[in-house]
């Protein structure tokens, strides 16, 4: 009797979560007419990153970045795969080839990993109203094929740290607009927009990957804030970070790998 009731309620839960997750998808669909309009930033593919006065920052200190970043990638093995961390991913990659060194997810630290890159980490702190950040690391010939980010509230920023050449080979598509990373350089876009990523070369490609909120106009930027708090506490964030700490615990004891 216990167990059969046990079952049943834990049929409830995930029938519940389906349905609760399914009526919020909804919810942020009819947003996102509302969310392009009060942008303070345009409703676009492709953002200027010029209309970001924090980029300017970021951008003379990459080298910083790429210093701490380097040691990282000799135990790239440890690293975990995005799917590992992010389980909604799993639509999107199930191989080993997109790995992810996370700093922060919607409030969470992770302590362990900022602390071995502290230049990094103090940095991307002081990103107006930053809400996720990780080293984003494409293997060779690796596709991410087409997809949508679920909320338009957000921005995605990615500022490139190791591009493979030729940087043709490897490339990034949002809408119908194409651009391809360069060392240095910063890339801002609305993942809203069907996109998809490659890397069809010989070498790894990575970026310091960030999602800010999307400067706009008040009351709107009121209720987008709203809607990210919403979002930081679904099942799916809160797995996110139950993952990432058993990863970091796994990477403290990983020992480098030998060249």
């Amino acid at each position: 009797m216990v167990r059969t009731v046990q079952r049943l309620y834990a049929q409830w839960r995930r029938r519940y979560r389906e349905v609760a997750l399914a009526q919020g998808e909804v919810l942020v669909r009819k947003l996102e007419y509302r969310i392009g309009q009060a942008s303070l930033v345009g409703d676009r593919p492709f953002f200027d990153p010029a209309q970001f006065p924090w980029i300017t920052s970021l951008e003379s200190h990459w080298k910083d970045i790429r210093a701490e970043l380097e040691p990282l990638l000799e135990r790239l093995q440890s690293i975990p795969n995005f799917q590992d961390i992010s389980q909604d991913q799993s639509s999107v990659t199930q191989d080993d080839r997109w790995k992810t060194y996370f700093f922060y997810g919607y409030g969470f630290k992770a302590e362990k990993n900022c602390a071995r890159c502290p230049k990094t980490t103090a940095l991307i702190e002081q990103i107006p109203e930053m809400k996720t950040a990780f080293f984003s690391i494409l293997l060779p010939h690796k596709q991410i094929p087409e997809h949508r980010g679920p909320y338009k509230g957000l921005l995605r920023y990615h500022l490139a740290l190791k591009v493979p050449h030729p940087n043709q080979s490897c490339g990034l598509r949002v809408g119908t607009e194409i651009r391809h990373w360069e060392e240095g350089k910063s890339l801002v876009f609305d993942d809203t927009y069907p996109h998809e990523a490659w890397n069809n070369t010989n070498d790894i490609r990575v970026v310091l990957f960030v999602d800010i909120v999307r400067p706009m106009r008040h009351p709107d930027a009121w209720l987008n804030r709203g809607m990210i708090q919403l979002i930081a506490s679904s099942p799916y964030i809160k797995s996110g970070k139950e993952n990432c700490l058993d990863w970091e615990a796994r990477f403290e004891t990983h020992q480098p790998t030998e060249s």
